[in-house]
């Protein structure tokens, strides 16, 4: 079984969020299934300079406005398949926006362009790699089934995995006429979405499978509240899609072979957590202490609840807690962050950016991971949590109340419990959730069953993985 998965990003070459950890994780968990993975990716420079054994396998004269290149590679431990399309992709910084946060305005063109050639490719184009099933992931791929529905002669199947609705790539229909899909493509049928052309619409519409990344927010998005303007869609294909919840690369997060914490540690030896503690401690500019820290490693947005954090910080640190954030997004909710960490110094720390090290020290040293979404299809924090027994602290929406289960003593004597939930998604729910976390942790052998708990559940990719398989499976053409 070959398959092809077609993604804006992936760790280890170019990363901006949890997508690039996924994709990037996938091809080796499927190996052991049957699955010959190969990813494709747009040649940002990040990924052109990291290609080994490049071949070109396919040239495009003009590919939206531009000569471009299928080169095969290898990068790391993947598998690629690169289009190397340099006045789409031959640019600095951010995949997605400009030095000033702005969305390339041309990235309608740009992803495309990476849509068309994994079509080209799942149409059989390139002899040595003829995939029997082209995985897309969200809007940068999304035209992708779109172009295999519309292409004539042999398809591979496709699936369409939304990893955050929130992000649908729409566009106007003036975009139309240059995308190359016949005039039949743009009904409501096919790319058409209110009046426009939507990437991520295309893939749901044409798709021969549908998933997401965890089962409740497979729920969530087939209502109003949660679909976004997709759910109408999606109730009416919901015969095709699934929830399958995503799983972390256990080899790269491992607490006992981590060579960015201060110490490594297993749940037999969690006094080696003290060490990371105290690194926490020098790199946010906390107090020294065995109090409480409660950390977040996030994109700073109304999403994910930083806002309701905010308003939540004041009786923490009156609680004794201590808070310490590695994140950058909103200016608002960044400016509120750094205010409150004026107000309590040595008792708040904010480090504006994303580090992973210092990501893989917080899970390390920090006690707690604060993880307040209004909506997480899946989240990878809390699985990072759980693996290095930083006990996660959650809204019970999507794929977090999927993957944490709500302490209680009675459920933590069980070893069933694993983190704190809470609900509904508001401060005062929040601020009842924190408090707790300290009651508990004021108890230190309850807490280390909590965090014991938490180090025993799989978060690997062993049984996704298995779900995946057999989905493209249950697709392929010669099923």
């Amino acid at each position: 079984m070959r398959v092809l998965s077609v993604a804006s990003e992936a760790f280890p070459l170019v990363k901006t969020g949890g997508l690039a950890d996924v994709v990037g994780a996938l091809p080796g968990a499927l190996s052991g299934h049957g699955v010959e993975m190969r990813v494709m990716l747009p040649g940002y420079p990040a990924v052109m300079a990291a290609l080994d054994g490049a071949t070109v396998v396919k040239r495009y004269r003009n590919l939206f406005g531009g000569s471009a290149r299928l080169v095969t590679a290898t990068g790391g431990e993947l598998e690629l398949i690169v289009l190397d399309a340099p006045k789409l992709f031959d640019r600095p910084g951010n995949p997605y926006v400009d030095d000033n946060g702005v969305d390339w305005l041309d990235n309608w063109k740009r992803f495309a362009a990476l849509a068309r050639g994994a079509a080209d490719i799942g149409a059989g184009s390139l002899d040595a790699f003829v995939p029997d099933v082209v995985h897309c992931h969200d809007w940068q791929a999304g035209l992708a089934p779109a172009y295999l529905r519309f292409a004539k002669g042999r398809a591979a199947a496709s699936v369409t995995t939304i990893h955050n609705i929130a992000f649908q790539g729409r566009y106007d229909s003036t975009v139309f006429p240059e995308l190359g899909l016949p005039a039949e493509a743009f009904t409501i049928d096919g790319v058409e979405y209110f009046g426009g052309v939507g990437y991520l619409k295309a893939g749901l519409q044409c798709a021969d499978a549908i998933t997401t990344v965890s089962p409740t927010y497979a729920g969530e998005i087939q209502a109003p509240e949660g679909g976004m303007g997709l759910d109408g869609l999606l109730r009416a294909r919901q015969a095709v899609l699934s929830g399958i919840v995503n799983g972390i690369d256990t080899d790269v997060w491992n607490p006992a072979t981590d060579t960015h914490l201060a110490r490594t540690y297993t749940a037999q030896r969690l006094a080696g957590r003290a060490a990371n503690k105290r690194q926490v401690e020098n790199e946010f500019g906390l107090e020294s202490g065995d109090g409480m820290i409660a950390c977040v490693v996030s994109r700073l947005a109304w999403q994910k609840g930083m806002d309701l954090l905010g308003e939540c910080i004041d009786p923490l640190v009156a609680a004794g807690g201590r808070l310490a954030v590695l994140g950058s997004g909103d200016a608002g909710i960044e400016a509120m962050l750094r205010a409150a960490a004026a107000r309590h110094p040595g008792r708040v720390g904010i480090v504006t950016g994303y580090s992973e090290p210092l990501s893989h020290l917080l899970q390390g040293g920090a006690d707690a991971i604060v993880i307040p979404s209004r909506f997480e299809p899946c989240g990878l924090t809390q699985f990072y949590g759980l693996r290095y027994g930083c006990v996660p602290i959650v809204a019970r929406v999507g794929g977090l109340a999927d993957t944490v289960i709500n302490a209680n003593i009675a459920a933590v004597d069980a070893g069933v419990a694993t983190g704190i939930q809470f609900l509904p998604v508001e401060a005062e729910a929040l601020k009842g959730a924190l408090i707790k976390a300290l009651d508990f942790y004021a108890d230190r052998p309850l807490w280390q069953r909590l965090q014991k708990n938490g180090m025993k559940a799989d978060v690997s990719w062993t049984a996704s993985a298995a779900r995946y398989a057999e989905l493209y499976r249950s697709i392929a053409p010669d099923n």
